[in-house]
Parts: C-alpha cells; structure tokens; sequence
C-alpha cells in the first residue's frame, strides 16, 4: 500500500501536487452516461470526484467553467468537447491592518 492509498481503499487518490492523465475509448452510451453523471456532480456539488478500479481523484472546483467546442469538419470529421474547471482554493487573501 503506497502514501496515497487508505485501508479501506486500495485505490489511489490522485492529489495536488501531481500531474494524471488517462485516456478512455467509450461507446457512445457509456461515455453519455458518464457525462450525465458529471453533469449532475457539477450541479449539485461542489467538489467532483472522479475514479475507476485503480483510482479516485477528487476535485474542489471554483469557477468560471470554461467549455470549448472545436469542430473539425475536413477530411475524417471529428468534434471534440472540453470541459476545463479551474480548482477552487481555501486560501484566503491578505487583510487590510
């Protein structure tokens, strides 16, 4: 068991500090499932989690969310959706004495 990882999960948490990337290769059913479900996380939380068998990241978001949509329409099409949140920080700024 790493640093990362608790007794109770054997999975990894992904924390600041630390770059991740994973790519998937869904159908269109699961990766729309997926996305209901992130949808409903960034609406009714305020900190996302996202994981699978060897991981869980979590992740307190602020805002604004920006969404891109890139459509490349030569040869092969593809259209490509990206949703980039800015972290959100408990710091708090200096005081005014």
């Amino acid at each position: 068991m790493t640093a990362d990882q608790s007794d109770t999960d054997e999975r990894t948490t992904i924390r600041a500090g630390r770059n991740f990337e994973r790519e998937y290769r869904l159908d269109a059913s699961d990766a729309g499932e997926f996305l209901i479900a992130l949808g409903e996380q960034l609406r009714d939380e305020e900190e996302l989690t996202i994981g699978d068998d060897e991981w869980v990241l979590p992740f307190a978001f602020g805002g604004p969310v920006a969404l891109e949509i890139d459509f490349d329409g030569m040869d092969e099409p593809e259209l490509e959706i990206e949703l980039e949140l800015p972290g959100r920080t408990d710091e708090t700024g200096p005081r005014i004495e």
